[in-house]
């Protein structure tokens, strides 16, 4: 059996699986934040499951270099090695977790898929894969003698480059009022980092007012990501801020994936993964996602031409790094 683990900021899924292609058996998932490393967190899953594994593959969020990985938003070092020989295994590998949803794309049947643009996708061209979720995860797939090949990226730790005069002041807020000395896409366009300061920032503005029973809420929320989300997509709860913070962070994200679409000659197509697009598909449906992906001057007609969709499975993480353990484990 192999063990497959999608790791997050937020949280940790973890499966076994029996053969490359099959459903996840016993998986289960943890708040990561509650364990002190992944070793911990494996030990206890392997306790409770009782089931026999000899390899394993780990998406993580972070970079991975030479076996070791550091996860970006937590505490955590993962060593493939150390994790080889703590737990007698025959094989482990590592790999970015947009990475892994990169390797799931090519195999995702179409009801996994939400298409809000079809295009004209040019046969082995690249594909684009972006994910806001507690973070923001990029990646990329290359055509190679038939088989797709998945990279990692990243590409969120880029600097944010704003488009228009609102845009441009919510840069000058974050450089000025927050003192950050460097602003990513990943702190305006994901959902631990960037709604709450797109909120933040609106809400200074004054652009509209925050209601007492919202700023009860958010007070007594560990996360303000979903209240915000939760607010502006609901008709009887409706609220002009969140709502304009939304509006704010699909512009944001439609702009970031037209940059990376035009980084990587993504002709094959964009993939918006992670948790967040299935939530606010109706948002993304609007004219205002396109038009912010699409608007890149010279560039219109080609982008135009790039299909874009939403990956619907929350498991493409997981699928996709047992896939990658299974073929790297035989190798």
């Amino acid at each position: 059996m192999l063990l497959a683990g999608d790791i997050g900021g937020t949280k940790t899924v973890l499966a076994v699986f029996s053969a490359k292609g099959d459903v996840p058996v016993q998986e289960k998932s943890y708040p990561s934040a509650q364990y002190a490393s992944l070793e911990l967190l494996i030990q206890g899953y392997l306790k409770e499951i009782k089931e026999p594994v000899d390899s394993a593959c780990f998406a993580v969020a972070g970079p991975v270099v030479a076996g070791r990985a550091r996860i970006t938003n937590l505490p955590w070092i993962i060593d493939a090695a150390a994790l080889k020989v703590g737990f007698d295994w025959k094989h482990v590998s590592l790999m970015n977790d947009l990475e892994a949803v990169a390797y799931a794309v090519p195999s995702l049947p179409s009801n996994d898929i939400h298409h809000l643009s079809v295009g004209k996708p040019s046969q082995g061209g690249n594909i684009a894969v972006v994910a806001p979720g507690t973070g923001l995860g990029e990646a990329f797939l290359t055509m190679d003698n038939g088989r797709h090949i998945a990279h990692a990226s990243e590409g969120s730790h880029a600097s944010f480059a704003p488009t228009n005069a609102l845009q441009i002041g919510l840069l000058s807020f974050l450089l000025e009022k927050k003192g950050f000395k460097h602003v990513s896409f990943e702190r305006v366009c994901s959902g631990g980092l960037g709604i709450p300061n797109l909120y933040a920032y609106l809400k200074e503005t004054g652009i509209a007012e925050e209601p007492g029973s919202l700023a009860e809420e958010l007070a007594a929320s560990l996360d303000p990501t979903p209240v915000i989300i939760n607010n502006a997509l609901d008709p009887a709860r409706a609220n002009a801020l969140c709502t304009k913070t939304l509006e704010l962070f699909v512009d944001i994200l439609g702009a970031e994936c037209g940059n990376h679409a035009l980084k990587v000659m993504a002709t094959g197509g964009i993939y918006l993964g992670g948790g967040i697009p299935p939530r606010i598909l109706s948002s993304l449906q609007k004219p205002a996602f396109l038009e912010a992906l699409r608007s890149k001057g010279r560039f219109r007609a080609l982008l135009t031409d790039i299909p874009v969709h939403v990956i619907l499975n929350p498991k493409a993480g997981l699928l996709g790094a047992a896939a990658f353990g299974f073929d790297n484990r035989e190798a």
